[in-house]
C-alpha cells in the first residue's frame, strides 16, 4: 500500500558544474533543512533543482541566508510505500483514467522493500489529483 502526499516544492537554479550540487545541499544541511525529495537536471547553462522540503519555512529562511533565489511555491506529489512489481502502476492508471496527465515522474527503490516517487501534474489538475489519490 502506498501513501500519497501533496507537497510544496521550490525551484532554484544552480551552476551546472562539478560540486555545485554538493555545495547547495551542504548549505541547506548546515541550516537544518531536511528534504523529502529533490531532483535536478540541466537547464541551459544552469541546473534546475527542485527541492521538496519537510518544512517549507526552513527552506525559505535558509535560502535567504544563502542568497538563493527560490521560485514561487509549486505543488507536487510524494509517494512512499512497499516495493513490489508494478508498485506505482495503480496510481498512474487512476490518474490516466481520470484524464490527468503526469508531466514528470521520478521513482526509485529505497531498499528494505520500500519505494518512493515524486511526480507532477499540471497546476490546474493538482486539486483533482489530490482528491482522487486521497493525498494528505
Amino acid at each position: 500500500m502506498a501513501t500519497v502526499r501533496k507537497v510544496e516544492y521550490y525551484v532554484v537554479l544552480a551552476p551546472h558544474k562539478p560540486g555545485a550540487g554538493a555545495g547547495l545541499l551542504k548549505g541547506l544541511q548546515q541550516h537544518g533543512v531536511n528534504l523529502l525529495a529533490m531532483t535536478a537536471f540541466p537547464k541551459g547553462i544552469h541546473a534546475q533543482v527542485d527541492l521538496m522540503p519537510e518544512k517549507p519555512a526552513a527552506l525559505k529562511a535558509a535560502a535567504k541566508k544563502m542568497g538563493l533565489k527560490l521560485s514561487v511555491k509549486k505543488t507536487g506529489f510524494l509517494v512512499q510505500g512497499t516495493d513490489r512489481a508494478g508498485a506505482i502502476t495503480g496510481i498512474l492508471a487512476a490518474l490516466g483514467k481520470a484524464g490527468i496527465n503526469v508531466i514528470a515522474i521520478d521513482a526509485v527503490s529505497a531498499g528494505w522493500k520500500r519505494f518512493g516517487a515524486i511526480f507532477w501534474v499540471k497546476p490546474a489538475q493538482v486539486a483533482q489529483a489530490a482528491k482522487l489519490l486521497k493525498a494528505k
